[in-house]
């Protein structure tokens, strides 16, 4: 019999592996099949319209990863038998590792779940794929992730148990509580959250400019793991973007549902990335940008080009974007003032910026560092070297939606706290903006049910009523191994043994007024 030797392009054969495969169904109805579809309100009139815009299949997927993670994988190797951690340009740079691992790493793990369960929903072969695939990169994002900073756990404080952390410390309920809520969404507004707002608006905030970070302070297994994922996010940003697309183009009562996530997944994602803002400008030792110079470029400049693209499908800009325009040139110093107070409670250790790191800070921030924060920086300085160092022993307010501490200041006041409340159902809930403040308003029977860190802890729900039980004992943190201070901290002590340096035992990692 003859046979057809013809190879198929690759066009025919995604068709082929990915379209062709789905099927009518005969004995059941679509809405029993894909019961999520409509309830959103999103009208899809033509799932053949959805485009993947990389038209990957499975075969070629699997070649394509296995080529990377045999490069991945043997720089990994040759890090650590040459000891790599040896050669980072200070160990305070460790402390943004245990940050990203304990704060970012279990956010993959949850993409992977999310994609995993809203591709079941979607009754259009090609979208089920996409959500397939990116599935799958996630997955693979989280392995690597933890495969590139496990070498640190040898060397290092403050590394282990980071999945335990991520569900208990109360800073990492912030990224936790986003990705609760994306996942807790319908398959339409986790895609607009993830995919777009996420991925395509603000990824490069946190990969591009933190990478560099991590390659400009000799750190070759995590930046290597960083450009390895950066090819992924490429494609995942280039879907994101189809997906709004795709949405918009297929009815004209999608516009307001669609305007409506972008405004509220903007401000949350934007709140989550403060903590990146405070990584970039005070935990790298060697600086590659700042903060405000990152935002400009790949929000201000990029994310304009993107919001005048979409003004043709009626999509304006998100509804916050002016205040956090402002933010920029404020909200990593409050981060890291907070963070400096609380650092018997997190999992690793804070310092005040050096002379020359607060110089460089006031050439990045000419009209705000030196009147706003300087002086408190060199005020904490001065306790410090009376061996008074400063704690706050209290607990933080949190705000119901972003659950970031009540810290950020008015938009057009940098001497006042923003902080609104609203009653609802007798009860009074307490946000950090008008943005959080919107969101709630919206559907306050969700954020109602929010898991606070501090109220749980006044609950009796953490293991004890004192920081330093829950700390230790419910938190799984070393108290005096992965916090307080870091001048005298057993990290500090271990850098200055690895290059030769004479301990200086006057500098106490726990000060006598921490709790």
């Amino acid at each position: 019999m003859a046979t057809n030797k013809k190879k198929l392009s690759l066009k025919d054969k995604y068709q082929y592996l990915t379209r062709d495969m789905a099927w009518e169904p005969s004995y059941q109805s679509k809405k029993d099949i894909f019961p999520q579809e409509d309830f959103e309100g999103i009208k899809i009139t033509d799932w053949d319209k959805w485009e993947d815009p990389f038209r990957l299949t499975m075969d070629a997927y699997w070649k394509y990863q296995a080529e990377k993670e045999k490069k991945l994988y043997a720089i990994f190797d040759a890090f650590a038998q040459n000891n790599g951690h040896q050669n980072i340009s200070d160990a305070r740079y460790v402390n943004a590792l245990k940050l990203f691992l304990t704060g970012v790493s279990p956010l993959e793990y949850g993409a992977f779940q999310g994609y995993s369960r809203v591709g079941r929903q979607f009754s259009g072969a090609g979208a089920r794929t996409a959500c397939q695939m990116q599935a799958i990169d996630e997955l693979r994002h989280v392995q690597t992730q933890i495969h590139a900073m496990s070498h640190y756990n040898k060397h290092f404080n403050g590394l282990h148990d980071f999945a335990h952390m991520h569900d208990r410390v109360w800073f990492l309920s912030v990224p936790k509580s986003f990705f609760d809520d994306a996942r807790s969404a319908g398959p339409f507004e986790f895609l607009t959250a993830i995919s777009f707002s996420f991925e395509y608006v603000l990824t490069n905030l946190l990969f591009v400019p933190f990478m560099s970070g991590a390659a400009y302070n000799g750190d070759m297994a995590t930046v290597t793991f960083g450009f390895s994922a950066q090819s992924d996010e490429a494609r995942h940003m280039t879907l994101g973007l189809e997906v709004i697309k795709f949405m918009l183009e297929q009815h004209e009562d999608n516009v307001p549902i669609i305007q409506h996530w972008i405004d509220k997944w903007f401000w949350r994602g934007y709140r989550l990335l403060s903590l990146v803002s405070m990584m970039m400008d005070y935990m790298l030792p060697n600086k590659v940008m700042s903060w405000k110079d990152a935002w400009e470029v790949y929000y201000e400049q990029n994310g304009g080009a993107l919001f005048k693209d979409l003004e043709r499908y009626g999509i304006r800009p998100p509804k916050y974007q002016d205040e956090a325009n402002k933010g920029k040139e404020h909200i990593s110093h409050q981060l890291w003032a907070t963070f400096y107070q609380y650092s018997q409670a997190t999992n690793f250790h804070t310092w005040i910026p050096s002379e020359e790191e607060m110089n460089w800070l006031s050439e990045q921030y000419p009209d705000t560092f030196d009147q706003y924060y300087r002086p408190r920086f060199e005020h904490w300085q001065a306790l410090q070297e009376k061996g008074e160092r400063f704690y706050n022993n209290t607990l933080p307010q949190l705000c119901q939606v972003c659950q970031v501490p009540a810290l950020f200041t008015e938009p057009d006041d940098p001497t006042k706290l923003s902080h609104r409340s609203l009653e609802h159902e007798g009860e009074r809930y307490h946000f950090c903006s008008d943005g959080c403040c919107d969101i709630f308003k919206y559907e306050p029977e969700k954020y109602i049910q929010a898991w606070l860190p501090v109220h749980q802890i006044y609950q009796g729900n953490c293991e004890g009523a004192d920081v330093e039980t829950v700390v230790t004992k419910y938190y799984h943190i070393g108290a005096g191994q992965d916090n307080f201070e870091y001048l005298g901290s057993p990290d500090h002590k271990r850098w200055q043994a690895i290059k030769g340096q004479k301990p200086d035992e006057s500098q106490a990692a726990k000060p006598k007024n921490a709790a």
